[in-house]
């Protein structure tokens, strides 16, 4: 008996060990992450949900032409730990945003810091 309960207890912390879920992660790969590109322009929206933030920017280049960004930012908790809130951007705001350009040629960054004109900054990444 008691080598029957060994083996049932060995194969439940077994079967218990391997069922745990892994972290969950996402992918940087459609990202540029060797260089930082800057881009500045006029916040159009901030959406502040799950599972990520955003911010979409109206962009203009130097003839006056308006391209549509957006930045991708992480998940709320990380971005609050570091000092964002629902309100901290809004339509309007004049920024720069630094962060990883997608691969795919895609007006979309993977932000990694803001920049807002009176020289404010927020870091989008957990040191």
């Amino acid at each position: 008996m008691n080598k029957h309960l060994f083996v049932i207890l060995v194969l439940t912390v077994s079967l218990l060990i391997v069922s745990q879920p892994l972290p969950g992660h996402h992918s940087t790969a459609g990202f540029d992450m060797d260089h930082t590109i800057a881009v500045k322009g006029t916040v159009t929206k901030f959406e502040w949900s799950n599972p990520h933030a955003y911010i979409d920017l109206d962009v203009k280049d130097e003839k006056g032409n308006s391209t549509q960004w957006s930045a991708e930012l992480g998940s709320l908790g990380m971005l609050a730990r570091v000092g964002w809130r629902r309100d901290v951007v809004k339509p309007g705001d004049q920024i720069t945003a630094y962060g990883n350009r997608a691969k795919d040629g895609r007006t979309f960054v993977h932000l990694t810091k803001i920049v807002f004109a009176d020289g404010r900054e927020l870091s989008a990444q957990v040191l």
